[in-house]
Protein backbone atom coordinates (compact mmCIF):
# COMPACT_ATOMS: atom_id res chain seq x y z
CA UNK A 1 0.00 0.00 0.00
CA UNK A 2 0.87 3.45 -0.81
CA UNK A 3 1.57 5.93 1.81
CA UNK A 4 0.00 9.11 1.54
CA UNK A 5 2.43 12.03 1.59
CA UNK A 6 1.75 14.04 5.17
CA UNK A 7 3.52 16.80 6.78
CA UNK A 8 4.46 19.00 3.42
CA UNK A 9 6.14 22.26 4.31
CA UNK A 10 4.94 25.36 2.04
CA UNK A 11 8.69 26.83 2.18
CA UNK A 12 9.97 23.64 0.67
CA UNK A 13 7.19 23.08 -1.80
CA UNK A 14 7.65 27.17 -2.91
CA UNK A 15 11.35 26.33 -3.47
CA UNK A 16 11.30 22.98 -5.35
CA UNK A 17 8.51 25.11 -7.48
CA UNK A 18 11.29 28.05 -8.55
CA UNK A 19 14.06 25.53 -8.71
CA UNK A 20 11.97 23.44 -11.20
CA UNK A 21 11.29 26.96 -12.85
CA UNK A 22 14.86 27.50 -13.24
CA UNK A 23 15.89 24.15 -14.61
CA UNK A 24 13.15 24.35 -17.50
CA UNK A 25 14.58 27.84 -18.19
CA UNK A 26 18.54 26.36 -18.18
CA UNK A 27 17.22 23.53 -20.56
CA UNK A 28 16.19 26.54 -22.96
CA UNK A 29 12.34 26.87 -22.56
CA UNK A 30 10.90 29.34 -21.50
CA UNK A 31 9.18 28.61 -18.07
CA UNK A 32 5.72 30.96 -19.21
CA UNK A 33 5.60 28.45 -21.77
CA UNK A 34 5.91 25.45 -19.59
CA UNK A 35 2.54 24.66 -17.38
CA UNK A 36 3.70 22.76 -13.68
CA UNK A 37 1.31 20.30 -12.51
CA UNK A 38 0.85 18.95 -8.88
CA UNK A 39 0.58 15.78 -8.98
CA UNK A 40 -1.62 15.04 -5.99
CA UNK A 41 -2.94 11.41 -5.94
CA UNK A 42 -1.39 10.63 -2.71
CA UNK A 43 -1.49 13.58 -0.85
CA UNK A 44 -4.22 14.04 1.34
CA UNK A 45 -7.32 16.54 1.44
CA UNK A 46 -5.96 18.25 4.23
CA UNK A 47 -2.36 19.28 2.60
CA UNK A 48 -3.75 20.56 -0.23
CA UNK A 49 -3.98 23.47 1.25
CA UNK A 50 -0.29 24.02 1.92
CA UNK A 51 -0.08 23.66 -1.66
CA UNK A 52 -1.90 26.72 -2.20
CA UNK A 53 0.22 28.73 0.12
CA UNK A 54 3.55 27.54 -1.38
CA UNK A 55 1.61 29.36 -4.52
CA UNK A 56 0.51 25.79 -6.47
CA UNK A 57 -1.90 26.81 -8.84
CA UNK A 58 -2.84 24.19 -11.26
CA UNK A 59 -3.42 20.42 -9.46
CA UNK A 60 -4.22 16.89 -11.25
CA UNK A 61 -6.00 13.73 -9.54
CA UNK A 62 -5.63 10.28 -11.06
CA UNK A 63 -9.34 9.46 -9.09
CA UNK A 64 -12.43 10.82 -10.11
CA UNK A 65 -13.99 10.38 -6.17
CA UNK A 66 -10.53 12.23 -4.89
CA UNK A 67 -10.83 14.71 -7.70
CA UNK A 68 -14.56 15.65 -7.17
CA UNK A 69 -13.93 15.40 -3.07
CA UNK A 70 -10.66 17.72 -2.76
CA UNK A 71 -12.33 20.12 -5.83
CA UNK A 72 -15.00 20.53 -3.44
CA UNK A 73 -12.91 20.91 -0.05
CA UNK A 74 -10.75 23.76 -2.11
CA UNK A 75 -13.62 25.67 -4.50
CA UNK A 76 -11.25 28.35 -6.64
CA UNK A 77 -8.38 27.54 -5.06
CA UNK A 78 -6.96 25.20 -8.08
CA UNK A 79 -6.81 24.86 -11.46
CA UNK A 80 -8.14 20.99 -11.69
CA UNK A 81 -6.59 18.52 -14.27
CA UNK A 82 -7.91 14.54 -14.76
CA UNK A 83 -4.94 13.15 -15.18
CA UNK A 84 -5.93 9.12 -14.24
CA UNK A 85 -7.58 6.45 -16.31
CA UNK A 86 -10.38 7.43 -17.59
CA UNK A 87 -13.95 5.55 -16.93
CA UNK A 88 -16.64 6.34 -19.32
CA UNK A 89 -19.26 6.99 -16.50
CA UNK A 90 -17.19 9.12 -14.19
CA UNK A 91 -16.64 11.53 -17.69
CA UNK A 92 -20.24 13.51 -16.29
CA UNK A 93 -19.17 13.87 -12.71
CA UNK A 94 -15.62 15.07 -13.91
CA UNK A 95 -16.67 17.85 -16.46
CA UNK A 96 -17.78 20.86 -14.25
CA UNK A 97 -15.16 19.95 -12.11
CA UNK A 98 -12.10 20.11 -14.96
CA UNK A 99 -10.02 22.61 -16.93
CA UNK A 100 -8.72 19.05 -19.24
CA UNK A 101 -9.23 15.55 -19.03
CA UNK A 102 -6.43 14.45 -19.60
CA UNK A 103 -6.08 10.89 -20.60
CA UNK A 104 -9.05 10.08 -23.00
CA UNK A 105 -8.17 7.09 -24.75
CA UNK A 106 -11.43 4.35 -25.23
CA UNK A 107 -14.29 4.70 -27.58
CA UNK A 108 -16.89 4.75 -24.64
CA UNK A 109 -14.46 7.70 -23.03
CA UNK A 110 -15.75 9.35 -26.42
CA UNK A 111 -19.19 8.60 -26.26
CA UNK A 112 -19.64 9.89 -23.09
CA UNK A 113 -18.28 13.16 -23.76
CA UNK A 114 -20.69 13.62 -26.83
CA UNK A 115 -23.74 13.04 -24.12
CA UNK A 116 -21.86 15.19 -21.50
CA UNK A 117 -19.91 17.76 -23.62
CA UNK A 118 -20.23 21.08 -23.59
CA UNK A 119 -18.56 23.65 -26.39
CA UNK A 120 -16.05 24.79 -23.56
CA UNK A 121 -15.25 20.84 -23.15
CA UNK A 122 -11.59 20.18 -23.87
CA UNK A 123 -9.82 17.47 -23.28
CA UNK A 124 -6.16 15.80 -24.11
CA UNK A 125 -5.70 12.44 -26.30
CA UNK A 126 -3.64 9.37 -23.86
CA UNK A 127 -1.12 7.82 -26.87
CA UNK A 128 0.57 4.77 -25.83
CA UNK A 129 3.95 5.67 -28.23
CA UNK A 130 5.29 3.15 -27.03
CA UNK A 131 3.00 0.22 -27.88
CA UNK A 132 3.22 -1.33 -24.06
CA UNK A 133 0.63 -4.41 -24.01
CA UNK A 134 -1.91 -3.40 -21.22
CA UNK A 135 -0.96 0.10 -21.16
CA UNK A 136 -3.55 3.34 -21.29
CA UNK A 137 -3.78 5.10 -24.72
CA UNK A 138 -4.54 5.06 -28.32
CA UNK A 139 -2.23 3.40 -30.38
CA UNK A 140 -0.59 6.63 -33.07
CA UNK A 141 -2.16 5.11 -35.88
CA UNK A 142 -5.56 5.60 -34.75
CA UNK A 143 -5.26 9.70 -33.63
CA UNK A 144 -6.84 10.29 -36.94
CA UNK A 145 -10.17 8.58 -36.18
CA UNK A 146 -10.02 9.81 -33.03
CA UNK A 147 -9.63 13.69 -33.75
CA UNK A 148 -12.35 13.22 -36.51
CA UNK A 149 -14.79 11.65 -34.18
CA UNK A 150 -14.67 13.23 -30.84
CA UNK A 151 -17.13 15.00 -29.94
CA UNK A 152 -15.80 17.68 -28.09
CA UNK A 153 -12.12 20.10 -28.74
CA UNK A 154 -8.95 18.32 -28.87
CA UNK A 155 -6.24 20.93 -27.47
CA UNK A 156 -3.09 17.97 -27.08
CA UNK A 157 -1.69 14.59 -26.30
CA UNK A 158 -0.22 12.99 -23.87
CA UNK A 159 1.57 10.20 -22.65
CA UNK A 160 3.33 7.77 -20.06
CA UNK A 161 6.61 6.43 -21.54
CA UNK A 162 7.82 2.80 -20.03
CA UNK A 163 9.59 2.53 -17.00
CA UNK A 164 13.38 2.98 -17.40
CA UNK A 165 16.40 3.50 -15.36
CA UNK A 166 17.76 6.42 -16.67
CA UNK A 167 15.41 9.55 -18.11
CA UNK A 168 16.99 9.63 -21.24
CA UNK A 169 15.64 6.55 -22.35
CA UNK A 170 12.23 8.42 -22.60
CA UNK A 171 13.24 11.10 -24.91
CA UNK A 172 12.65 8.86 -27.83
CA UNK A 173 9.10 8.40 -26.73
CA UNK A 174 8.69 12.61 -26.09
CA UNK A 175 9.78 13.17 -29.46
CA UNK A 176 7.81 10.96 -30.91
CA UNK A 177 4.50 12.39 -29.20
CA UNK A 178 5.73 16.30 -30.31
CA UNK A 179 5.93 14.93 -33.99
CA UNK A 180 2.54 13.53 -33.52
CA UNK A 181 1.20 16.93 -32.09
CA UNK A 182 2.96 18.85 -34.95
CA UNK A 183 1.49 16.44 -37.39
CA UNK A 184 -2.07 17.33 -36.31
CA UNK A 185 -1.74 21.11 -35.30
CA UNK A 186 -2.56 20.00 -31.73
CA UNK A 187 -0.50 22.71 -29.13
CA UNK A 188 -0.21 20.82 -25.62
CA UNK A 189 1.74 18.37 -24.65
CA UNK A 190 1.34 16.67 -21.40
CA UNK A 191 4.60 14.42 -20.58
CA UNK A 192 7.50 14.19 -18.23
CA UNK A 193 7.18 12.96 -14.22
CA UNK A 194 9.27 13.52 -11.33
CA UNK A 195 11.68 11.06 -12.96
CA UNK A 196 11.92 12.34 -16.95
CA UNK A 197 10.56 16.17 -16.86
CA UNK A 198 13.46 17.56 -17.91
CA UNK A 199 14.26 15.44 -20.84
CA UNK A 200 10.28 16.15 -21.59
CA UNK A 201 11.14 19.85 -21.49
CA UNK A 202 13.64 19.41 -23.74
CA UNK A 203 11.70 17.87 -26.54
CA UNK A 204 8.50 20.38 -25.71
CA UNK A 205 6.11 19.54 -23.14
CA UNK A 206 3.54 22.54 -22.46
CA UNK A 207 2.47 20.81 -18.91
CA UNK A 208 4.78 18.45 -16.53
CA UNK A 209 3.11 16.14 -13.94
CA UNK A 210 5.48 16.45 -10.62
CA UNK A 211 4.75 14.74 -7.78
CA UNK A 212 8.06 13.99 -5.64
CA UNK A 213 10.53 16.47 -6.91
CA UNK A 214 7.78 19.04 -5.45
CA UNK A 215 7.23 17.50 -2.23
CA UNK A 216 10.23 16.43 -0.82
CA UNK A 217 12.80 18.74 0.82
CA UNK A 218 15.91 19.32 -0.80
CA UNK A 219 14.74 17.82 -3.33
CA UNK A 220 16.65 18.04 -6.95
Amino acid sequence: MVELIRGLRAEAVRANLERVREEIAAAGRDPADVQILAAVKYVPVEELAVLAEAGVELVGENRAQDLVAKAEAYPGTFTWDFIGHLQSRKVRQLLPRVRYIESVGSESALEQLGRHGTPATEILIEVNVAGEAGKSGIAPSELPAYLERSPVAVVGLMTMPPLAPAPEASRRHFAALRELAAQHGLRHLSMGTSQDYLIAVQEGATIVRLGTSLYRSGAS
